[in-house]
């Protein structure tokens, strides 16, 4: 049986200045990413794990090379498609949350449902059980911890089910507990659902539970024992 690759990208580049030269933060880089799939990326700061996560995630559009996500070529699309596309076939765990300080925790949770035209029930109250956000759904995100702040975040990552999940150090502000529920979570949703989690992290527990780990360095990926 063939699987199917969720994200594929060739000779991709990032540069950004740095005095009077660019500085290539991701130097033809290659990474195929297959349905089903957890890919770790590590790598010490600034070698610029985060910037090709948003690249892989639509955020951001590449200077050079091919970038395929769900077998479509996004790397020449315009902002509002590319905007369109990562509503619906991305979800994205950021370090910094990004939960919108108006909106309830279920709001927030449920905002890519209302935004794709997808039904609320059952999948919005089995995501916010499975991550134990229940007696905080209506809380807004200034009334709940860094950590519960995450969960959320997570949550809306994953309740829309999207064949590719992004993740920038999703356990970064989780206790051990918490963190293990966490994996278990993606877990579930890369093997049971087919979708393909890339990440950036420095656990150790998530490390493990990913079948592939791969250092950034100088742009491009390595095997992480190289």
């Amino acid at each position: 049986m063939t699987i199917a690759t969720v994200l594929h990208a060739r000779k991709l580049c990032k540069t950004y200045p740095g005095g009077d030269t660019r500085h290539a933060v991701i130097d033809a880089l290659d990474l195929d990413v297959a349905a089903g799939e957890i890919v770790a990326v590590i790598g010490r700061s600034g070698s610029g794990k985060s910037t090709l996560l948003n690249l892989a995630g639509q955020m951001d559009t590449p200077d050079a090379g091919c970038i395929r996500c769900d077998g479509i070529d996004t790397a020449t699309w315009d902002d509002e498609r590319r905007t369109r596309f990562r509503r619906r076939q991305v979800g994205f765990v950021f370090q910094a949350y990004n939960l919108l300080p108006t909106l309830t925790v279920r709001e927030n949770i449920a905002l890519p449902l209302e935004l794709n035209g997808l039904p609320f029930a059952p999948r919005l109250d089995t995501i916010i059980d499975a991550l134990d956000l229940g007696t905080l759904a209506a809380r807004y995100p200034d009334q709940i911890s860094g950590g519960e702040q995450q969960r959320a975040a997570i949550a809306r990552a994953l309740v829309h089910a999207p064949p590719l999940v992004i993740a920038d150090e999703p356990t970064g502000n989780l206790d051990q507990e918490t963190a293990c529920e966490v994996i278990a979570l993606f877990e579930h949703a890369v093997r049971e659902a087919g979708a393909a989690l890339l990440m950036a992290t420095h656990s150790l527990e998530m490390v493990g539970h990913a079948d592939r780990v791969l250092r950034l360095r100088h742009g491009r990926l390595v095997a992480a024992n190289e």
